[in-house]
């Protein structure tokens, strides 16, 4: 079975999602791209087609299976590196308007150079720091999504995401395997920029290819204006 009827396959059974021809072949050749642009830039070192499926497009998509994705409008991908989860999820839902944000212009031009390929609309580039890019009127509470996989501990991740999002909306973390610990140590990181934990899901990636958790956070209340802090702060002195 082709990868690209692999990923159909399984996000129907696992996540209730049906995938069109057309968008499974999006996959294939947004999987062709990243190994063409890992070539020049350092963007992934999974590089196997049916890993990449995996744990990249398989991965990115279990979002999906948790959220109401149908209902949201705004994502923002908050250090999104290659395009994950956000570039899989605007495959895989046309109509959200998305935000690929990363701090490396180099990124951001493949970023750009991949969608204009897979021929996909309403997705806007941001060469930034979070911490910057949070401060900005336009972006400041403005998504009903803020997603990141695998940018930072949950305490600093909090302050770099949770500022974006609205009131209502939604601040999604995919972590690896264990999340006991950081969970603690963000519960007033998360309370101080306005979120409460909703839940952790636990999932396991097919082919026996690893354990994730999922850490889904609601906007209750604004972040106060203080936050984020400035660039590189966050990182050095978490909330505690």
């Amino acid at each position: 079975m082709e990868c690209r009827d692999w990923l159909g396959e399984q996000v129907r059974v696992g996540l209730g999602l049906e995938l069109s021809g057309e968008q499974l072949d999006r996959f294939s050749l947004y999987f062709r791209l990243l190994v063409e642009g890992n070539q020049k830039l350092n963007l992934t070192t999974i590089t196997k087609e049916s890993e990449v499926f995996i744990k990249h497009f398989y991965d990115s998509l279990t979002v999906a299976g948790h959220l109401p994705l149908t209902s949201m409008e705004t994502v923002i991908d908050v250090g999104t590196g290659a395009g994950f989860p956000g570039l899989p999820l605007k495959i895989a839902f046309p109509h959200l308007r998305l935000v690929l944000l990363d701090s490396l212009n180099k990124r951001v031009t493949f970023l750009k150079e991949t969608t204009e390929q897979l021929g996909l609309k309403g997705v806007q580039y941001l060469h930034a720091r979070a911490e910057e890019a949070a401060r900005n009127r336009s972006h400041r509470e403005a998504y009903d999504l803020a997603a990141a996989r695998a940018v930072a501990k949950l305490n600093v991740l909090s302050e770099y995401c949770l500022p974006f999002v609205r009131r209502g909306g939604w601040f999604v973390a995919m972590k690896g395997p264990d999340v006991s610990e950081e969970m603690q140590e963000s519960e007033r990181a998360i309370q101080v920029l306005g979120g409460t934990p909703v839940e952790t899901v636990s999932l396991s990636l097919p082919e026996n290819q690893g354990k994730r958790n999922l850490i889904l956070i609601q906007k209750k209340s604004p972040t106060p204006k203080t936050y984020p802090r400035k660039a590189g702060t966050p990182l050095r002195k978490p909330v505690k």
